[in-house]
């Protein structure tokens, strides 16, 4: 995998980050890309996409994929955008917005606490693509004040303390500016 630094409109219609090129393949997406990399590189990782153990861990992967981008990702972007984002960038917070999508992912993260309560990672037994998907998210929703929104749940703060004390994403955090 070769990552070339050029102009990002060339790669990604909408002229936003990130972007991916691997030879002839462009991809932009996170969430693509990310799936991507994971294909690509499972015989030398690990299998995020949980392919090597049969249609039902794949489709529990897939399952989790679902809800991070459907039922996560949506709260917990405008949050973030909300609380972190916007004031970096000069502009103004709206409160409102911010405890709306504060009360709709802390009920998104009931069902999650359900589901950790039963298995350590959100796909099953093993540490996958699903879980990899939600760190960077969960990372700047524990630097708002609503990050008592994870702090109660004992098997979701489980579950961010393991997926977050791993070298790579340690590494990761280190240079996010915030």
């Amino acid at each position: 995998l070769t990552v070339i630094l050029i102009h990002i409109s060339s790669l990604q219609p909408f002229g936003q980050v990130p972007a991916l090129q691997d030879g002839d393949i462009i991809l932009f997406e996170s969430r693509a890309i990310n799936r991507y990399i994971a294909s690509k590189y499972k015989e030398t990782g690990p299998d995020l996409l949980r392919s090597a153990g049969g249609p039902a861990e794949a489709a529990a992967v897939e399952v989790w994929l679902a809800v991070e981008s459907q039922q996560f990702g949506p709260p917990v972007e405008e949050l973030v955008f909300g609380a972190v984002i916007n004031p970096r960038i000069g502009e103004a917070t709206d409160q409102t917005a911010v405890e709306r999508q504060a009360e709709r992912l802390g009920r998104v993260l009931d069902v999650y606490e359900e589901r950790l309560s039963k298995n350590k990672y959100l796909a099953g037994g093993e540490f996958t693509l699903a879980d990899l998907n939600h760190m960077p998210y969960t990372y700047f929703l524990l630097r708002t004040p609503q990050a008592d929104l994870v702090t109660p749940r004992p098997h979701v703060l489980a579950w961010w303390e393991d997926i977050s004390s791993r070298p790579a994403w340690k590494k990761t955090a280190e240079v996010i500016p915030i």
